[in-house]
């Protein structure tokens, strides 16, 4: 086991034992619990409207993050989306590597290893990490409109580590002109 980065800091307030980190305030609890509460919503909503709740809950929550963490740091384009990827593999959620970005496209596709979903469901052989599609849209959305560019998109999981055959979960975001069409 290997200790936390130190590019990772977390605070913990020593009155109110509230934990932050990037400036924001987390919430600190066992993979197993968050799982089990997602998949009694999953199983109270049906997994498509969960899907579509959490898509954009986690496109608005993107977009804000990027744009606050952009602005800290200084930083525009790519490398918000890397800084982006790089803290959420940092939190436990998998290790999310970005395979291709293309700002002026609006297209970038995403690998993600060693998923929470899967660690704790195992080959169930359906995509179960669903809950992220909408970050990565969020996250290229604020990059693009940050430009100037109205350029807008959608993301979906193509693939899980969960489904049979597969060892890797992947993501691909597109304009939403071209999902529209398509």
């Amino acid at each position: 086991m290997t200790k936390m980065a130190p590019e990772l800091p977390i605070e913990v307030d020593a009155e109110t034992g509230v934990w932050t980190t990037d400036a924001l305030p987390m919430l600190y609890v066992p993979r197993h619990f968050f799982i089990n509460n997602h998949v009694a919503v999953e199983e109270a909503l049906g997994v498509e409207t969960y899907a579509e709740i959490l898509y954009h809950a986690g496109y608005k929550s993107a977009w804000h993050w990027c744009e606050k963490e952009a602005e800290l740091h200084g930083l525009e384009d790519e490398a918000v989306f890397e800084h982006y990827m790089t803290r959420l593999s940092q939190r436990g959620w998998g290790r999310f590597i970005t395979e291709d970005i293309d700002l002026e496209a609006g297209t970038c596709r995403v690998r993600l290893e060693h998923s929470a979903f899967v660690y704790q469901l195992g080959k169930v052989g359906r995509k179960v990490e669903y809950m992220f599609t909408g970050w990565f849209a969020g996250a290229m959305d604020q990059i693009l409109a940050a430009r100037g560019s109205r350029l807008r998109t959608i993301a979906e999981q193509t693939q899980s580590a969960a489904e049979e055959g597969c060892d890797v979960g992947y993501f691909v975001t597109v304009p939403r002109d071209t999902r529209d069409q398509g």
